[in-house]
Order: structure tokens, then C-alpha cells, then sequence
């Protein structure tokens, strides 16, 4: 690790200064769920995100189909960019996602993330995001087993493991998710692969630390981070608590 360190009059010794860069780095990545936000100002959301301690933003785009509620689109996405400073990961939870790959990379997304059950060939969907230069992230709904993804995990930047039924924020954790992270996070290491977890879904202060105990390397948050009275501060606590 890299540090930097001055010494200060009156002071014996030295005092470390650690790079943010590497600060960051010692502890999970932090993913705000813009869905749990306030519509009527997504500017004003962008920049206190922006100012805090979160990795990247992410979106929800939900067709009414694929999941029982309807989120926005492209020109929502298209206009978070013009206001971010840090990477977008554009959660799709609609039907035929392939068909959108190259319109959500112009929108300006950075990651998409796909679900397993919402196309027939999983392989050539990763294919298709990652000759876009986009991260490809899986996302799994609570009820798909881990198994189903083992012949294609090595193919993916992540793995999003659904903790509430997708379609609507604000759910409470499913318990036995925790078991699921164990058990990909098992598969993960057994094939030495790089593959991070994603845990999306009723992560709050009350299950955050259990989450990343048991393997989560990026935390999803939504109602606990914009339902509080002070959101930059919620998203240090849950960044540094653990």
C-alpha cells in the first residue's frame, strides 16, 4: 500500500496521510440506486454523489414486462451523464435486452448489467456488451441458482446477485441470499477467477457488514441511502463500517 507522510511541528513522529484512491480500495464499493431518489431533482442528486465516497451510479431500467413496474429509459440515462463524475452501471430488468446493447453504450452506460432469465443465449449477449467496451455484470433473481451460472462466469466483470424480487426498491432482504453469496463467492475463488459480487436489494445499516462477510465485494443501496436525512453521510458509513 501507498502512503504519504508528513511530520508536524510539536508532534513527535509521523502522521499518514493515505492516498483516497487507495482508501477507497480497502473496503466494498458502494453502487447508490438512483431509482430511491428524488425525481424532481436528479441534478442536485447527481453532485452530492458525486462529492461522496460512492464508486458509481446505479440505474434501474425497468420495462413493465421482464418486472411488474416501469422506471425510464435512455434520455434519463442520457441525462444522469451529463451531471456524473463516476462510471454508470445500467441494471436492464426488461425483456430482449440484446436488442438495446448498443443504445444504453450511446447513452453513455459504462456497465450493463443483464439478467440470466431474460434471454435465451446468455453467452452471446456477454459477447455482444463486451465488444461494446462496456463491464458485463449477470444479475440472478433470488430464485435462480448459483449452478446455472458456472459455464459462463468466467466471461463476465460481475455477477449480480438479486436480494429482493426485482421490479420495486424499498423490499426487505431475502435471508437466503447470504448462503447464495457464500456459495458463488466459493465457485469464484475455486476457479481463481477476478469475478466481483454484486448484492442488489434491502441492503441497509441493520445486514451491511453481514453482506460483505459473507463475500459481497459491491453493495447496492437505494432507500437506505435516500431516505436518510444526510445521503453523503449514510453512503461513508456504509462505506467504512465493515
Amino acid at each position: 500500500m501507498q502512503f504519504n507522510s508528513i511530520k508536524k511541528n510539536g508532534l513527535k513522529g509521523n502522521i499518514v496521510l493515505f492516498n483516497f484512491t487507495i482508501l477507497k480500495m480497502m473496503y466494498p464499493q458502494l453502487y447508490p440506486s438512483i431509482l430511491s431518489s428524488d425525481f424532481s431533482n436528479l441534478q442536485l442528486t447527481c453532485e452530492y454523489i458525486n462529492n461522496s465516497l460512492a464508486d458509481a451510479f446505479h440505474l434501474d431500467v425497468m420495462d413493465g414486462v421482464f418486472v411488474p413496474n416501469i422506471s425510464f429509459g435512455f434520455p434519463v440515462v442520457k441525462a444522469i451523464k451529463k451531471h456524473t463524475k463516476k462510471p454508470l452501471d445500467v441494471h436492464l430488468m426488461i425483456v430482449r435486452p440484446d436488442n438495446y446493447i448498443q443504445k444504453f453504450k450511446a447513452a453513455g452506460a459504462d456497465t450493463l448489467t443483464v439478467h440470466l432469465e431474460a434471454t435465451n443465449n446468455i453467452k452471446q449477449t456477454i459477447l455482444s456488451i463486451k465488444e461494446t467496451g462496456m463491464k458485463c455484470c449477470i444479475a440472478i433473481k433470488p430464485a435462480t441458482e448459483v449452478a446455472l451460472l458456472e459455464d459462463f462466469i468466467a466471461l463476465v466483470d460481475s455477477i449480480c446477485v438479486m436480494s429482493v424480487d426485482p421490479g420495486f426498491g424499498g423490499q426487505k432482504f431475502i435471508e437466503s441470499t447470504y448462503t447464495k453469496i457464500e456459495n458463488l463467492k466459493n465457485v469464484i475463488l475455486t476457479k481463481k477467477l477476478k469475478v466481483l459480487i454484486k448484492v442488489d436489494g434491502g441492503i441497509n445499516l441493520n445486514n451491511h457488514k453481514k453482506v460483505v462477510n459473507a463475500g459481497a465485494d459491491i453493495l447496492v443501496v437505494g432507500s437506505a441511502i435516500f431516505d436518510s436525512n444526510n445521503p453523503v453521510e449514510q453512503i461513508k458509513i456504509l462505506k467504512s463500517d465493515n
